[in-house]
């Protein structure tokens, strides 16, 4: 028995044994060799297995133990130590490995991770908090670090990244919008920042780049080729620009810097060597060129300048100051020279002008000229004023003697001061005389400011000889102020320029024509403002015969106070001088500047004088010769003309009328309230606002600030009015859209919450960019509308045209749409009906509103009474135009109109009728009471 328990215990023991090795044969995945890539040891786990590579291998997924098959073990780089560099640590990745800088080091190729075996590991600076500024941010880059400045803040050394200890990081300015101006971009530079004008626009200062707030940012006038002529470049300059010919060209008009678009580039004659002889200089001048000798040299024909190919220069014997005696003037004359003695001396031989090197020039009693105090031209004058038995004339012509007396005085030698004084005494009261003309002729009035010129001219040369050398000397007399300067030094420098400068009034003059006048290295030169003098020498004296070309106009006036400037020399300059005067009226865009002297035959001339350049308070002229000067202006404005005022005043008023009468309407009529008739009611008010203004106050130009408001406030009106003409047309043309799509409620959604933003809101954006653009474009001298100047005008044609032409889309579509309509229904629909009226009354209506605008801008010199004209009659009756077409004219309207009659009618009636039995009742009562009793 026992033997049999042993056989079973034996038999189990193999049939457990035997299904134990069968279970473990199945599940066993590392008896399989491949079960683990190469070099790998493959190890079961509960569960499962997993692959470990062996030493000196690592697994390509970077993984230390690993079942997926397409894992392979390589060789583990990092095993070597000298993988990655010092201070790194390696680290197997899938695909290989990667170097890691530890803590407190940064790669030198400013990588976290890297392989490259030439990367090293250094310090990291961005772990000093110190390393970069406030307010800047740290960066390890390859080869060190750099430093990054906040949002909000720019580097002082306006690079973006930096590494210097001593930059800071300060606040952005370019970050804020306003810190430039319009169409301008803003950049930080080292201490600070500039603004730069955008492609198109240049500054109103010149220069590139600014920081000024008050310059803006104007259109480029040089981006436009046509600027300037051909060969010929353009440079934007403070205030405007200026052309410049280019090398181997000069300007007609002999400028080097020009603006005037008449003036052509051509050939620079100069260029050429051989255009002037050996020791010449060439010049271009206007229309051409000169050749002018060189210092030490003069011409052979004795001329200054000179273009005859045959001329030289020879060696100029005036040169030598031994030439001629002292007091003496040389000139080189056609075959040598000559001597003249200066003013208050003559020559020894009694002749003008000599050669001879015994000649000698002693002093004259008078250095001023007697034949000027004292001439024909006076006794005869003066001796006719005494035939005809003027006593004014008379007075006038004993002045005149007392006063060429003390001048001639004050011309002769010792002390003149006290003599001066009588003098400027005795110049006063011929000018208080001269000033109580009003008996006189023109030709005695002519005469007599024309002694009292030569007389002040002489007295200011005196005052110029008693001055202080090389200073400026003022005298103010109770007429006049003179500027007086003497000169000694020889003109120190080349090129200069003497400027003197009386009440506002100024005069430049090259220092070499004033030392030239007079004994050698010295000279005088004087200049006077006149106080009033303009009003006695005013538009009477003004010949058109002695004004050039197109100087020729209708109406001309003084302009300024009348000047003088004398050296002591009559005749031409050798250089011409410059003047600046102020003008005693503004100068509009349209007014004409000419420049003028007074002609001793007693009328202003302009010859010799041209204008050089003017605005609107000042002008500066050029003359090739001295005398008294003053400034001209041409208005080209035409005077308003009698019945067009009547016209504009009756027909306002007429409009004003009408206006009310249809806003009225279109309040109190319930009948034809919806959204067209809410527009027309706003067209209206505010139509009615700027009639009612332009004919009030648009003349009100007394005050400065108030004209410029009502100039704002009719630009704000008359806009608001094309507004709500283009919400018109919108809401029409929307209107016959629907009827197209057969959509009816959409016409509903016009809503009135975008119709008053924008009617009232677009012109108060134009009107407001338009001010802060050029405020002073407000208000003209003349009336309280927009100045023409500058183009200013378009701030309300631009938009007024805009309207016009979008309108006039809508409406054409429309009209293109109702006639498909009208083709394809029958025309008796109401809807269809009334919308094609309101469309015509609305093309009547954009018609008569901007027609006085168009009419505006067609105006032509030929046409313009008719212009002005048919502008006043159309202007001044669109208010009725417009209570004719939207109320007299609207079946609605007259039918509301009649019941309203009728109401008023009937109660007229009533209350006739009650005062009636008013009246009838006390004696009813009478009766009553006398049957009671």
């Amino acid at each position: 028995m026992k033997q049999l328990i042993s056989h079973l215990l034996g038999f189990c023991c193999l049939v457990c044994f035997t299904v134990t090795q069968c279970f473990t044969s199945d599940v066993d995945k590392c008896r399989n060799l491949s079960t683990c890539p190469p070099f790998a040891t493959c190890e079961n786990i509960p569960g499962g297995y997993q692959c470990t590579c062996n030493q000196g291998f690592a697994s390509s997924s970077g993984e230390e133990h690993f079942t997926d098959p397409a894992v392979k073990c390589v060789v583990d780089r990092c095993q070597d130590s000298s993988t990655c560099p010092a201070f790194a640590k390696c680290e197997n990745v899938p695909g290989g490995y990667h170097c890691t800088c530890k803590r407190g080091f940064a790669s030198s190729s400013g990588e976290q991770n890297f392989t490259d075996p030439t990367v090293k590991c250094v310090v990291d600076n961005c772990r000093n908090l110190s390393t970069c500024p406030a307010f800047a941010t740290c960066e390890n880059v390859p080869g060190g670090y750099h430093c990054t400045c906040n949002q909000g803040f720019a580097s002082s050394s306006w690079k973006k990244y930096f590494t210097d200890a001593t930059v800071k990081c300060v606040v952005d300015r370019c970050q804020d919008s306003s810190t430039c101006p319009a169409f301008a971009k803003c950049e930080n530079v080292p201490g600070g920042f500039h603004c730069t004008c955008k492609r198109g626009f240049a500054s109103t200062s010149g220069e590139q780049n600014f920081t000024d707030p008050t310059v803006k940012c104007v259109v480029d006038r040089c981006q436009d080729s046509s600027t300037c002529p051909a060969f010929a470049k353009c440079e934007n300059v403070p205030g405007g620009f200026h052309c410049t010919c280019k090398r181997g060209f000069a300007s007609t008009s002999g400028e080097q810097n020009f603006t005037d678009p008449t003036v052509k580039c051509v050939v620079d004659r100069c260029q050429n060597l051989s255009t002037c002889p050996a020791s010449a200089t060439c010049e271009n001048v206007p229309g051409g060129y000169h050749c002018t000798c060189k210092r030490g040299f003069a011409s052979s024909s004795g001329e200054q300048t000179f273009t005859d190919p045959t001329v030289k220069c020879v060696v100029d014997r005036c040169q030598n100051l031994s030439t001629c005696p002292a007091f003496a003037m040389c000139e080189n004359v056609p075959g040598g020279y000559r001597c003249t003695c200066n003013q208050g001396f003559t020559s020894s031989s009694g002749e003008e002008h000599f050669t001879d090197a015994t000649v000698k020039c002693v002093k004259n009693l008078f250095r001023c000229q007697p034949r000027i105090l004292q001439g024909d031209d006076f006794k005869s004058q003066c001796g006719n004023m005494t035939q005809h038995g003027n006593q004014k004339s008379n007075r006038f012509c004993t002045i005149l003697n007392e006063t060429s007396k003390t001048l001639e005085s004050a011309c002769g030698n010792g002390n003149q001061s006290e003599s001066l004084k009588e003098v400027f005494t005795s110049l006063d009261s011929l000018f208080n005389a001269t000033a109580q003309q009003s008996t006189w002729s023109k030709e005695e009035v002519a005469w007599a400011a024309t002694a009292f010129l030569q007389r002040a001219e002489l007295a200011a040369l005196e005052a110029a000889w008693n001055s202080s050398e090389n200073e400026p000397q003022t005298i103010t007399a109770e007429t006049m102020t003179i500027v007086a300067q003497r000169v000694t030094d020889n003109c120190s420098r080349a090129g200069k320029m003497i400027e003197l400068n009386a009440e506002n009034e100024m005069m430049s003059i090259d220092c070499t024509t004033v030392v030239g006048a007079s004994e050698p290295g010295s000279g005088v030169v004087a200049f006077i403002s006149y106080a009033t003098l303009e009003s006695i020498l005013n538009n009477n004296f003004i010949d058109q015969q002695n004004l050039r070309g197109n100087d020729k106009l209708d109406s001309t006036t003084l302009n300024s106070k009348v000047v003088s400037g004398t050296i002591g020399k009559p005749g031409p300059l050798s250089k011409p001088f410059y003047f600046t005067l102020e003008h005693k009226q503004r100068k509009e865009m349209e007014d004409k500047i000419i420049c003028v002297f007074w002609n001793f035959t007693g009328t202003w001339s302009t010859e010799g004088c041209r204008l050089l350049h003017a605005n609107s308070t000042h002008t500066t002229c050029t003359c090739n010769h001295l005398s008294s000067f003053a400034i001209l202006m041409a208005s080209h404005a035409s005077k308003e003309s009698y019945p067009l005022t009547i016209i504009t005043y009756v027909g306002l008023t007429l409009s004003l009328l009408c206006l009310f009468l249809a806003i009225l309407t279109f309040l109190l009529c319930r009948s034809i309230r919806n959204v067209s008739t809410s527009l027309h009611l706003q067209l209206c008010l505010c139509l009615f606002l700027a009639d009612l203004l332009f004919l009030t106050a648009v003349k009100s130009v007394t005050n400065e600030v108030a004209c410029a408001v009502i100039a704002g406030l009719l630009h704000y009106l008359f806009l608001a009015c094309f507004s709500w003409m283009f919400l018109e047309g919108l809401h029409l043309f929307l209107t016959v859209r629907n009827l197209k799509v057969v959509n009816y409620t959409s016409a509903g959604q016009f809503k009135k919450r975008f119709m008053y933003p924008f009617g009232y809101g677009f012109p108060a954006l134009v009107v407001a960019i338009s001010a802060a653009v050029n405020h002073k474009g407000y208000g003209t001298s003349e009336h309280c509308w927009l100045t023409i100047e500058g183009g200013f005008i378009w701030s309300f044609l631009g938009p007024v045209c805009l309207i016009i032409v979008m309108n006039l889309t809508f409406f054409i579509t429309t009209l293109w749409i109702l006639r498909d309509k009208i083709s394809s229904l029958n025309a008796d629909v109401s809807t269809l009906k009334n919308t094609r009226l309101l469309t015509f009354k609305a093309i009547a209506q954009l018609f008569i509103l901007g027609c006085t605008w168009s009419l505006g801008l067609l105006q032509t010199k030929a046409a313009a009474m008719v212009m002005a004209y048919l502008f006043t009659i159309i202007n001044s009756l669109q208010g009725a135009f417009i209570f004719l077409v939207h109320c007299l004219l609207n079946q609605q309207v007259r039918e509301e109109y009649k019941r309203w009659i009728r109401r008023i009618e009937k109660s007229r009636t009533k209350s006739q009728t009650s005062r009636l039995s008013m009246s009838a009742m006390p004696m009813t009562t009478g009766t009553e009471c006398e049957k009671s009793s």
